[in-house]
């Protein structure tokens, strides 16, 4: 990934992740929209990880992604965040902490696009 994000005028500063999610903190280049840069990521990844991993299936991420700003006086908290990714997730799930980040930014979302879930109801 770091090798793609490199190939877009981009730095990876940091990564982490767990068996259901990665995180990147990525110093991107204005020249690129983050659309670009995550649509490139995926798809390289996603052919990286078919070959090497030899899975009967074609390994594919979801559709979606979420990709936030931080300001500089917030990036070690970030590295530190990103590192500390098991131990955080062991005690509280990223679908519960993600859905309580959008709403303490008071961002709009449809709990039916979250993490392609089908809500019936």
């Amino acid at each position: 990934m770091g090798g793609t994000i490199k190939e877009h005028n981009a730095t990876l500063l940091a990564s982490g992740g767990v068996e259901d999610h990665i995180h990147l903190l990525v110093r991107s280049h204005p020249s690129f929209a983050i659309s670009t840069i995550t649509q490139f990521l995926k798809a390289n990844s996603s052919r990286w990880i078919s070959a090497e991993w030899k899975t009967r299936s074609r390994f594919q991420w979801q559709s979606g992604y979420s990709a936030f700003s931080v300001s500089q006086s917030k990036k070690q908290d970030v590295v530190r965040y990103l590192a500390n990714q098991k131990a955080h997730h062991s005690k509280r799930s990223f679908c519960d902490e993600y859905l309580e980040m959008l709403e303490k930014h008071q961002m709009s979302y449809n709990l039916r696009y979250i993490f392609e879930r089908e809500v019936v109801g």
